[in-house]
């Protein structure tokens, strides 16, 4: 893994531009190897660096932001809940850049081929190594949505990315898809691997007999005479987004009171900067901020919100800066405080997007990912189809690589209408590309991943709906608990996220005709949370039908009418 050379790099630019694309690379590359992207110039004396749901992606990706990611109730029209030209104006990022691509979805396929892919673990090593250089006993701080996204990530159990991590230095954990590996898998890695070198941090974790805590609140440090605290939070709805008998002996919740008892608690011991290394998402990370004082900075997740600046919440204790960090290893946040007589007097937050072409593989974390899918080459690198479309995941309602499951599992199993997650991590693959069995991995890679056909009524149907449409549009962020909205093959209906609970989903229609309340239907899904559920995976369904197409057209989506969004910064068409 090696970056591009100056004249590679230029020569696509002048080809880009002569097609008609505006891009700005020159000033990026002008300094050599994306130094003027990456010279983030040392600030204060407390100094954060943050990632969170890299989904345990250990190479570089293509991954595209969404297009509809909608602000409801107080949230309209606000960060994170901007897409597109609305983003570029609220943070005054300039159009047709380096940072507009980052960022946003626009031109993405022209400027990906541009810029060339994100992430990957040697290229953020790289960039880890070089901000602590500058940044003396800086803090690297993991999110979680680590140990899970990837083939290697399941078949290993999360080993891979626990030796990655280690190697790059993590110093302080979150975790939230971690817990689908078991709860006595996350045990044995935290009591195991991490021993004496990672904290594991959760303070809305007890067990559900006598609520004794089950991992440490808060990670206590000095740093440069400052202490600092570091206080867990995960997910607060991992029993009830995932299947609850993985982690059955475990409470979770939002757990307000007790987050006021731990800030309360570090700044007895006397932490000067408290922070919350968060996967509340950040919408629930806001509203946490006006309710609980004395925290310095939520460093977010779970919503893969790539936000270039923190939103700034006024409380009775002061103020409280929250970030989201985004996903697929693309980012890297970097706090830097400036703390004087025992206050913050300053700061200074930079989200810093990973082009792999910009920053070199360091070698010793190219090697130990060499090592880890050395036994896995053949499967991952099976070639199942070519895509003759751009495939991509996120966005509220439906994407391209979620329209192909669809596709597949209603054809193979001979469905009527499909059901597939909301999930908001996977990676994106470009027109002409190779789909391998990695990527559909990327895709599918859970611990419960059977595929299911089953009867529904078209009550049932209108139930779930209705039932997971209100876990995304409720206007109380701590009554939203999950990911997108389900995406839903063959069945067209009309959503109204402003409506109230049971009136969001109106007009049905399966091949053009009125769903019946009372009608069964055959519904293929994949992901079931019952215990017990027996199914074939749904990666092997999905690849028998690329295997078999061998050519995947482009996705025409199969998104519902929406009513009430004109004019939502959220929504682009």
């Amino acid at each position: 893994m090696s970056s591009m050379s100056r004249r590679e790099f230029l020569q696509i630019l002048a080809a880009a531009s002569a097609a008609g694309f505006a891009l700005d690379a020159r000033p990026v590359w002008a300094a050599g190897k994306g130094d003027s992207l990456y010279d983030l110039k040392k600030f204060g004396n407390v100094h954060l660096l943050h990632f969170t749901d890299c989904h345990a992606q250990l190479m570089p990706i293509y991954f595209r932001e969404p297009s509809v990611n909608l602000g409801i109730g107080g949230a309209l029209g606000k960060a994170p809940h901007l897409v597109g030209e609305h983003l570029l104006k609220a943070f005054g990022i300039k159009p047709g850049g380096i940072e507009a691509h980052a960022f946003t979805y626009l031109d993405f396929e022209k400027a990906a081929k541009t810029y060339g892919k994100v992430g990957g673990f040697a290229h953020l090593a790289t960039l880890v190594k070089r901000l602590r250089a500058e940044r003396p006993n800086a803090l690297l701080l993991d999110g979680g949505d680590t140990w899970q996204g990837s083939a290697t990530a399941l078949w290993s159990k999360g080993q891979d990315m626990v030796d990655a991590c280690k190697l790059l230095g993590v110093d302080i954990m979150a975790g939230h898809w971690e817990f689908t590996l078991g709860d006595k898998r996350v045990l044995e890695i935290v009591e195991k691997d991490f021993k004496n070198k990672i904290d594991f941090v959760a303070q809305n974790i007890k067990t559900s007999d006598f609520g004794d805590k089950v991992f440490e609140p808060y990670s206590l440090r000095e740093m440069n005479g400052v202490k600092v605290a570091v206080i867990g939070q995960a997910f607060p709805y991992t029993p009830i987004a995932h299947p609850r008998w993985m982690m059955s002996d475990w409470t979770f919740g939002i757990q307000d009171d007790n987050m006021q008892k731990t800030v309360d608690e570090a700044r007895a011991k006397g932490a000067q900067v408290v922070v919350v290394l968060s996967h509340n998402g950040m919408d629930v990370d806001l509203k946490m901020a006006t309710r609980v004082t004395g925290i310095d900075a939520i460093l977010g997740g779970h919503t893969h919100d790539g936000v270039p600046r923190p939103v700034i919440v006024k409380n009775g204790g002061g103020q409280t800066l929250v970030t989201n960090a985004g996903s697929n290893g693309k980012f890297l946040g970097v706090l830097d405080f400036d703390v004087r007589n025992g206050r913050i007097s300053d700061f200074r937050y930079k989200l810093l997007p990973v082009f792999s072409k910009l920053l070199p593989a360091d070698a010793e974390m190219a090697a130990l990912i060499d090592k880890v899918r050395a036994p896995y080459k053949d499967q991952l690198n099976e070639k199942l189809a070519v895509s003759e479309g751009l495939l991509y995941r996120r966005g509220n309602f439906n994407g391209s690589w979620d329209q192909l499951i669809l596709d597949a599992i209603m054809e193979v199993q001979g469905a009527d209408i499909g059901f597939s997650p909301g999930f908001r991590w996977g990676t994106t693959i470009l027109p002409g590309q190779a789909i391998t069995f990695e990527h559909l991995m990327d895709q599918t890679a859970i611990t419960y991943p059977s595929a299911t056909l089953n009867e529904m009524s078209g009550e049932q149907i209108k139930t779930l709906l209705e039932d997971i449409g209100d876990n995304l549009f409720n206007p109380d962020p701590y009554y939203q608990q999950g990911g997108d909205m389900v995406r839903v093959g063959g069945l067209q209906y009309t959503c109204t996220p402003n409506a109230g609970m049971g009136k969001r989903i109106t007009d049905m229609r399966l091949k053009g005709k009125p769903v019946e309340a009372d009608r069964k239907y055959k519904v293929a899904g994949w992901a079931p949370v019952a215990e017990g559920t027996k199914g074939e995976p749904v990666w092997d369904v999905v690849a028998r039908y690329l295997r078999d197409k061998k050519t995947i057209t482009p996705r025409k989506l199969n998104q519902p009418k929406l009513m009430g969004m004109k004019g939502n910064a959220g929504f682009v068409g």
